[in-house]
């Protein structure tokens, strides 16, 4: 078994946090589907957020899903590159899992289909 990581990124329209929270279970949800993960596969979340985006914890969402609430999660600022996505949540997911790199799916929803069309499903 391998520690495996999983990336994903979607964005939102607004600074709010309904539109936060229901864009980071959207992802979250996405990525365990897309690869098969139960709550004892997943080591840890990284979710990090662009500067536009403070109007609450993305983590609060995963946090309170029943089954997930022992997983460790933790919200960082990306860096603040001069042109880059907007209104952006991304995420690392480090998984436990006998699947190889090339298996992995990784998830990129709404407007991040732009950070990487060779990974993001039509």
């Amino acid at each position: 078994m391998s520690v495996r990581g999983v990336r994903g990124a979607v964005t939102v329209e607004r600074n709010e946090e309904g539109q936060i929270l229901d864009a980071t279970v959207e992802l979250f949800n996405a990525i365990i589907a897309e690869n098969g993960f139960a709550p004892e596969d997943i080591c840890s979340v990284l979710i990090t957020v662009t500067g536009d985006l403070d109007a609450t914890f993305p983590a609060k969402a995963i946090r309170v899903m029943t089954g997930w609430e022992l997983v460790p999660v933790t919200c960082a600022m990306e860096i603040p590159v001069k042109g880059s996505l907007e209104k952006c949540i991304r995420f690392m997911l480090h998984v436990n899992t006998t699947k190889s790199q090339a298996e992995i799916n990784h998830v990129y929803l709404r407007g991040a289909r732009l950070l990487r069309p060779d990974l993001s499903k039509a």
